[in-house]
């Protein structure tokens, strides 16, 4: 693509992400390449949606053969390629849940998950927390713990309060009977890759039982086997009653999905809810297939295998560093929080044929698809040493 078609971009494209200054062409499994042929080492991900890998050859067959059928089919209408992924996915998710909510994004999943939890508890207020995001649809808004992300667009439409993230000792206090619901990430990503601590998530799921008000879990970056479990509440022991996925699992087409548990139904009468693009056939043959790859290719176990690995080698090659704070996460979703503002870092990360992202303004954030290799871990350690040794 010439500079002169990428001028039409600058120039008619409304922005509103920061752009890097390369033109990337293609990609495969762990690696893209640019305009000009430059490799890099993708721990980007487009912020985690290519977990499964750039083109996965499972995905993009699965693509081609849904290609010479049929592209668009609505959710009136029966699809047997949907049914053949609600059936897939249900053999990754908890028995205990018994109904798939279709989306198109992380976002919308976020809006469906709280218009389920108000329509079944009659209830309008949530709880969530500092430094969380969910989406910036506006429902999805209200309940991102980051001011800055709400701020020009307030007021916010639904009614929420704000607690601190991992504060066990004000659950008790902070849970009431007037919730509709409590929003958490298991680890919160955009935040800065902050773990939950077991315990705050065990004292959510008793006090909001015990009180009557749900608990919805966002697993849009951390489900799907990111965190070393089909989905990072599973690390901690507990279930919610709603959680909320996307992202990865269908190998780059846009997806969002809500989950409920069984006892909850269909939950909405018809013209309640509703979706243009959910369960595009197109999406959902990338869909199933991303499951087989999930469960066939063991992407959990190896996730947890790899991230324990790159967890042992970055406390060793980093934690002595002047730049360095810590390092924190969970399998492969890893923060390197530094004593400085990391945008910096991750341009020289990129000159340096690694691709990674910001999360909290502090942390460097690295969500490596599950195919990386020994040799991968290798080369992201070294130009993570050579670029974070810079205190410049």
């Amino acid at each position: 693509m010439s500079n002169d078609l990428l001028r039409f971009e600058d120039e008619y494209l409304a922005r509103y992400y920061s752009k890097k200054p390369i033109n990337i062409v293609k990609g495969y499994m762990q690696y893209v390449w640019d305009s000009n042929n430059n490799k890099y080492l993708d721990m980007h991900t487009g912020f985690g949606v290519a977990f499964l890998g750039h083109r996965n050859p499972r995905i993009i067959n699965a693509i081609k053969d849904q290609l010479d059928k049929i592209i668009t089919v609505s959710l009136t209408f029966y699809n047997e390629t949907r049914a053949e992924f609600i059936r897939e996915f249900m053999r990754v998710v908890p028995s205990s849940f018994g109904k798939v909510f279709l989306q198109n994004s992380g976002t919308e999943a976020v809006e469906v998950a709280l218009k389920i939890a108000r329509k079944i508890t009659k209830k309008a207020e949530f709880l969530a927390f500092l430094n969380s995001f969910h989406g910036r649809t506006m429902g999805s808004l209200s309940v991102t713990g980051n001011e800055k992300y709400r701020k020009a667009f307030e007021p916010m439409p639904y009614k929420v309060r704000f607690a601190p993230f991992n504060a066990v000792d004000q659950v008790d206090k902070l849970v009431t009977e007037d919730l509709a619901a409590v929003i958490a990430e298991p680890i919160q990503g955009e935040g800065g890759v902050n773990p939950a601590k077991p315990e705050f998530l065990r004292a959510l799921r008793q006090v909001t039982r015990e009180r009557n008000v749900l608990l919805i879990f966002d697993e849009v970056q951390t489900g799907f086997g990111r965190t070393g479990r089909a989905w990072a509440f599973e690390n901690y022991g507990i279930e919610p009653d709603i959680f909320t996925a996307g992202k990865s699992i269908a190998g780059g087409l846009p997806i969002g999905v809500a989950v409920v548990r069984r006892e909850f139904g269909d939950v909405f009468e018809p013209g309640e809810h509703g979706s243009t693009f959910a369960g595009n056939p197109l999406v959902m043959a990338a869909a199933r297939a991303g499951v087989e790859v999930l469960v066939n290719e063991g992407v959990p176990d190896r996730a947890r295998a790899i991230g324990d690995k790159l967890m042992r080698i970055l406390e060793d090659e980093l934690n002595g560093l002047k730049t360095v704070l810590r390092i924190k996460g969970m399998g492969l979703m890893m923060g390197i929080e530094l004593k400085k503002r990391a945008d910096p870092y991750i341009d020289k990360l990129m000159n340096a044929g690694l691709l990674a992202s910001v999360a909290g303004g502090t942390t460097v954030r690295l969500l490596p698809p599950y195919c990386i290799t020994d040799e991968d871990l290798e080369t992201a350690v070294r130009a993570l040493r050579s670029v974070l040794s810079d205190s410049s």
